[in-house]
């Protein structure tokens, strides 16, 4: 896992994190230890604490908290997974928000719905009409919302402070040496932990025992100046409902609390595989990506032809073959747990996963077979 540095080559989301945990020296062992600090593992790790407060918890986070996917999400919070509904997945953005409420997280958090729009067999009221590779319309609306990432990385982190988990910022975890108490080896340390849960999504895939059948990729993303009310409403997003593409070109968006827009399309591979820290957005292709999305918003609507843009960034995605999020068993160990692979699913799965892996950690619930390797 690479050091908060050689992120900033991904570029710089318009929303802030604004916690930084207490500093604490590295303690030599705990009950379960939690490889990485964004949505899941901050969940997780807050979840333990309230069910089992004896319990000592350890975050390990290579960076700072939310530096990954969670920090640099659009935002947009889906129900159920990228491949659909399964038995036993439940209520996703019921149990998101009833998460959040116990734990006294405020993130913005708006379910007033999400479009899907397309291409043909709009529906008759649309309100969006656009024109990008032909008309594009309201398909169907489905459950969804959004919320502001940075404030929800906050919230997740300081709720296990407050609960008690212990969050080590800038602590990559270099290799596991697996036993009946398994030790985590950083940078001249190590940790000593009867169970681990890998919550690092596109990262370290050795690591966490993931590799054939996954997909990290960068996904871009951009956020233009805020719009007056009278442009939402001309471009049909006055309501503010987010919405993403059910044919290709993909696109994505929604509108933010200070009505700019966040938008994306697109996903950059690494040169090397699997390592996505030397991603450039700069570089020749994922900029000349940002000028065609550009471009592509700007024609959207006559009242966005003069858009101006003030971020452009990326964000890691993890995406596995059938498309299945993975919340299974460590291949080395049963008593450690590996979750992710959201596939563009995460804002809302990632927490209601986290919270899952906490009560199986716990022995308070089953894992799902649909989420197994």
């Amino acid at each position: 896992m690479a050091h908060f540095e050689s992120h900033r080559n991904w570029g710089i989301p318009p929303w802030r994190i604004n916690f930084t945990p207490s500093r604490h020296p590295l303690p030599t062992g705990a009950d379960i230890a939690v490889v990485g600090a964004g949505f899941s593992g901050l969940a997780a790790a807050a979840w333990i604490r309230s069910l089992a407060p004896r319990m000592s918890v350890v975050v390990l986070e290579a960076s700072h908290i939310g530096a990954g996917a969670s920090g640099r999400t659009g935002g947009i919070a889906l129900a159920e997974t990228a491949a659909g509904d399964f038995p036993g997945l439940g209520d996703v953005l019921a149990g998101f928000s009833a998460i959040l409420k116990k734990l006294g997280v405020d993130c913005d958090l708006s379910l007033s719905g999400a479009w899907e729009i397309g291409r043909r067999d709009a529906l008759e009221d649309s309100e969006i009409q656009w024109n990008d590779s032909g008309p594009l319309q309201v398909f169907k609306e489905v459950p969804g919302g959004s919320v502001d990432p940075g404030k929800l990385v906050s919230g997740l982190g300081r709720a296990a402070q407050r609960l008690g988990a212990t969050i080590i910022e800038d602590a990559p975890v270099l290799r596991v040496e697996w036993g009946r108490q398994q030790t985590l080896k950083l940078r001249g340390c190590a940790l000593r932990a009867n169970r681990i849960l890998f919550a690092t999504n596109a990262f370290s895939l050795d690591l966490i025992g993931l590799g054939e059948g996954m997909h990290p990729r960068l996904t871009l993303a951009v956020a233009t100046a805020p719009l007056t009310e009278q442009q939402l409403k001309a471009i049909g997003l006055a309501t503010r409902k987010p919405f993403y593409t059910v044919d290709l070109p993909y696109l994505w968006g929604r509108v933010c609390r200070n009505n700019s827009l966040v938008l994306g399309a697109g996903l950059v591979q690494a040169q090397e595989a699997g390592n996505l820290e030397r991603v450039d957005i700069a570089a020749e292709e994922p900029s000349a990506m940002f000028s065609s999305l550009e471009e592509r918003i700007r024609g959207l609507h006559p009242a966005l032809n003069a858009v101006q843009f003030t971020h452009r960034w990326g964000g890691p995605i993890l995406f596995r073959d059938g498309w299945h999020p993975i919340l299974t068993r460590h291949p080395e160990n049963p008593n450690s747990l590996v979750l992710g692979a959201y596939a563009g699913h995460g804002v809302a799965l990632s927490v209601y996963f986290g919270v899952w892996a906490a009560e199986t950690l716990l022995g308070r619930r089953d894992l799902p077979a649909w989420a197994a390797l």
